[in-house]
């Protein structure tokens, strides 16, 4: 199955010069514990903005620059390679830039979002989640605390 998770805020906004805007540690545990052992899908910037590649993950990069290298990571120029090399029998994650999402979009069977109630402005935005094409099947909301200074809410998504 293809995946794609996301962190995403009412606007559509995902990050601001190749950050996330917002910071939430419940989402990052989420994000690691349904990622975990899997392919993840991403462009070059996303990559980049990791401080090391994640652990127990394969790491599939999409780029333009011909050259470009990542030591232990799979390096790819287009969604359609990226989505080939990920086994057929397992799940593999697309988890950004907004452009991979847009790109791998149509080929995804199931959304993971965490809407983070809250307008940011930012540069980098997720694509409309068209309500003919998808459903809605779980909406868990939680408050914002101590640790998380904004209400969100995990949504999952199947294609109709």
């Amino acid at each position: 199955m293809i995946i794609i998770i996301a962190a995403v805020a009412e606007n559509n906004t995902l990050g601001k010069n190749n950050e996330l805007v917002w910071h939430l540690p419940n989402d990052f545990q989420r994000f690691k514990s349904l990622t975990s052992g899997h392919y993840i899908i991403m462009g070059r910037k996303t990559f980049e903005s990791l401080v090391k590649p994640l652990p127990n993950r394969t790491h599939v990069i999409i780029t333009r620059q011909k050259e470009y290298q990542a030591e232990g990571c799979i390096v790819v120029d287009s969604i359609d390679k990226a989505l080939a090399i990920c086994p057929k029998n397992d799940d593999a994650f697309i988890i950004g830039g907004g452009e991979i999402y847009a790109l791998g979009l149509p080929f995804t069977d199931k959304l993971e979002i965490t809407r983070v109630h809250h307008n940011f402005e930012g540069d980098a935005h997720f694509p409309e989640i068209n309500e003919d094409e998808w459903e809605m099947t779980v909406s868990k909301f939680n408050e914002k605390d101590e640790k998380h200074a904004y209400d969100y809410s995990y949504q999952t998504y199947i294609r109709k």
